[in-house]
């Protein structure tokens, strides 16, 4: 796992009683399951307060899943129990909760296609008509131009002339009509959401949630129609319900339709922003505790060791691992812009932990985002990468935990850490090649 630690907090700077945050990225699927299984290790360590307890939590796309379910009181131990199916008090996470078909735009959209083009077609027969007549007037210049000269320029000309010509005037149906908005309608999840949160009596509305619960809850999404980034809380926008609020910021573009609330399109918070950091600061706190599950893969040609196959190069991969790799540097790029900004904010005077996985990280690189039936090993992964880094680099996470008053206890974390592999039957995990001694230790920034 990479942790990196952002310390701007000086000796006595830190308020008596600090605000913490929680941000919680996106990760689509398997990202989701990693961020759980992360979190869980995490909280693992934590010895009196723990990870629902904290004074706000920020999140968008999966991690708006997350975020919202945290700050209800969800524990990262019942949300392993919903990824798999063995918590008691809240319904699995299914296939169908993610996968809902968007149907109707499926049936719709080619039907009115259909309709649209049977009421075209006349018109452009006729008008195909009336312009036949007076097409050899039209081009006899630029064809005579062209017989002289049969450079591509003339021939350009007479094509132009000629099309021109019979180009109908009655603009006819999009082409692009015809095919749904996303595959899949996320509306499903935001039902999902919405039966758990009535299941363990918690509000859905933005501010009753404050009220009734002690945390503050900013979950962001990107509209469609103004490009303009939408953050929903208690304080903020708080015209749609958390379970709506959700299904906007996850409504990931393509494999979702853009979620329609209230007469507006939104579409995946990542779209604007990687993790929304901005918002905890804006929100006064001390104390960040940020994850960020997707990080672009470094594939630095290794030295060859006998018995191993030579490092192939991404793009001898194919097509998806090149757009993986894409999108995952356009998402991180963002975020490292965003941490030299606020390095930069003299209005921020305190301390970020942010969580990704590591650069070298080659089995979480090659699990597909939106791989539901990998999400069992991502969650393992997830996991144990984050408890090996707090083990590796323990005093460096408690000297700054414990400034806002945050104890960690190894032991109790070895004893959790067993019971849950052996609940999970998780066996040890293989060292990658690259998971060396020497590996890179945290990036610390002062």
């Amino acid at each position: 796992m990479g942790l990196t630690l952002i310390r701007k907090s000086r000796a006595g700077s830190v308020p008596r009683d600090p605000r913490i945050a929680v941000v919680l990225a996106g990760g689509a699927i398997s990202g989701g399951a990693f961020e759980v299984g992360g979190l869980k290790a995490l909280d693992d360590f934590l010895a009196d307060r723990k990870i629902t307890d904290m004074d706000l939590y920020v999140g968008l796309s999966a991690g708006a899943i997350l975020a919202a379910s945290l700050s209800a009181g969800i524990t990262p131990d019942e949300l392993v129990g919903v990824l798999d199916g063995s918590s008691a008090r809240l319904d699995q996470l299914r296939p169908l909760d993610i996968f809902s078909p968007n149907l109707v735009e499926s049936v719709e959209r080619p039907l009115r296609f259909g309709r649209e083009m049977f009421s075209y077609l006349p018109k452009l027969a006729g008008e195909l008509a009336r312009s036949l007549p007076g097409l050899p007037a039209s081009a006899a210049p630029a064809a005579r131009a062209w017989l002289r000269e049969p450079s591509y320029r003339n021939f350009e000309g007479l094509a132009n002339d000629l099309l021109g010509h019979v180009a109908p005037r009655v603009k006819g149906p999009n082409p692009a009509h015809p095919f749904p908005s996303g595959l899949f309608d996320n509306a499903s999840l935001e039902r999902w959401l919405r039966a758990s949160f009535q299941r363990i009596r918690v509000p859905n509305e933005f501010r009753a949630f404050a009220r009734e619960r002690g945390r503050e809850l900013y979950i962001t999404a990107c509209n469609l129609d103004t490009a303009e980034r939408c953050v929903f809380g208690h304080d903020e926008n708080a015209s749609l319900t958390i379970s709506q609020a959700v299904q906007a910021s996850s409504a990931l573009p393509l494999f979702y339709k853009p979620a329609r609330i209230h007469g507006v399109d939104y579409v995946d918070g990542g779209v604007r922003h990687t993790a929304n950091i901005d918002v905890a600061i804006e929100k006064g706190a001390d104390l960040i505790i940020c994850y960020n599950p997707f990080r672009p893969f470094s594939n630095r040609p290794q030295p060859r060791r006998a018995g191993l196959p030579e490092n192939p190069r991404l793009a001898d991969r194919g097509v998806p691992v090149i757009l993986n790799q894409v999108f995952r540097t356009l998402l991180h790029s963002r975020l490292d812009l965003g941490i030299r900004r606020y390095l930069a904010d003299e209005n921020f005077q305190g301390d970020i932990l942010l969580l990704e996985p590591r650069e070298q990280d080659a089995r979480f690189f090659a699990t597909h985002p939106l791989a539901f039936w990998k999400r069992g090993a991502a969650l393992r992964h997830g996991f144990e990468s984050v408890r090996t880094t707090l083990e590796q680099d323990f005093e460096q996470v408690e000297e700054v935990l414990g400034l806002y008053g945050l104890r960690l206890d190894r032991a109790a974390a070895d004893r959790r850490a067993a019971r849950a592999r052996v609940a999970q039957q998780w066996v040890a995990e293989e060292r990658e090649p690259d998971a060396r001694e020497d590996a890179p230790r945290p990036r610390r920034v002062v």
